[in-house]
């Protein structure tokens, strides 16, 4: 069996899982949010995804060994007939893209599975999870310095972001009740970012060459990813109810410029002192 071989097979069941999962990622996005239906679908949608992450992996991993044996297809494109640009595009950047998936995928199930239990978002493997991702981050950076391609540079820098992010909530020694939600939102829609981002960067070279390395074609599953992001988390945020002086009998009090007069108030009610009765 050759390399293109095995990667055909590989690619077979990366669709096998990729597909469902394009489709099925918006079912938890657009479902009630905490109804049986979101659990499941979003549940589906991310082991769909850690699957289909790891098949990237595989792939990239074979495209590294063997750039032209795996893409055949490339040795007469216009722009991809060279292998040291097949192996950083398909290959690296491929390769941190799918372990940002697997990142986001698993990172977002932990924190809704996680919820009332932080300190189990503090395992090993999570933390063993944000350094590969940041070592891969800085590898796309530095092969886009090698080759002159800027766009895997921008890609990285969302890689370094998750992790700065993720570290910043897993880190917290008490979130707030809401933290693991936007962090949930921010996971699974960022699931969904990458694995769009990855199936029309590298679906385009197939099927639109002159595209594939467009910096709109890339940007585009970011932006409505972002908008996603920023309208859930900014829902979750407005469903929080303040605290008012008839939920906290001691609201006015905590006040500093209110803090003066109420001593003084409470002073002027206070009982006058008692004084020793003469006999």
């Amino acid at each position: 069996m050759t390399f293109h071989d095995v990667f055909l097979l590989l690619v077979a069941m990366h669709i096998t899982t990729g597909a469902p999962g394009l489709i099925g990622f918006w079912l938890p996005v657009i479902s009630k949010k905490g109804g049986p239906r979101h659990r499941l679908s979003g549940r589906a949608f991310s082991i769909a995804m850690l699957a289909t992450g790891a098949s990237a992996i595989c792939m990239a991993t074979l495209t590294l060994i063997a750039p032209m044996e795996t893409h055949p297809h490339l040795r007469q494109h216009p722009d991809f007939s060279d292998p040291a640009l097949v192996r950083a595009v398909f290959g690296w950047m491929m390769l941190f893209l799918a372990i940002l998936t697997v990142n986001l995928a698993w990172y977002g199930w932990r924190c809704a599975a996680n919820k009332r239990h932080h300190h189990l978002n503090r395992k090993p493997i999570n933390f063993a999870s944000q350094v590969i991702l940041f070592i891969a981050a800085i590898n796309c950076a530095v092969q886009s310095f090698l080759i002159g391609q800027p766009l895997m540079a921008g890609v990285s820098i969302i890689g370094f972001a998750t992790v700065g992010t993720n570290l910043w909530f897993m880190m917290k020694e008490t979130p707030g009740p809401v933290d693991w939600l936007l962090e949930h939102i921010k996971a699974i829609v960022g699931t969904g970012i990458s694995v769009y981002t990855a199936f029309f960067a590298f679906g385009a070279v197939r099927i639109a060459p002159a595209w594939a390395l467009t910096p709109a074609l890339w940007s585009a599953p970011l932006i409505v990813g972002l908008g996603l992001i920023l309208f859930h988390q900014h829902d979750v945020k407005k469903g929080i109810k303040k605290p008012t002086p008839s939920d906290d009998p001691f609201f006015l009090r905590k006040l500093p410029f209110l803090k003066k007069n109420t001593i003084s108030q409470n002073q002027r009610n206070a009982p006058p002192p008692k004084t020793a009765s003469s006999h």
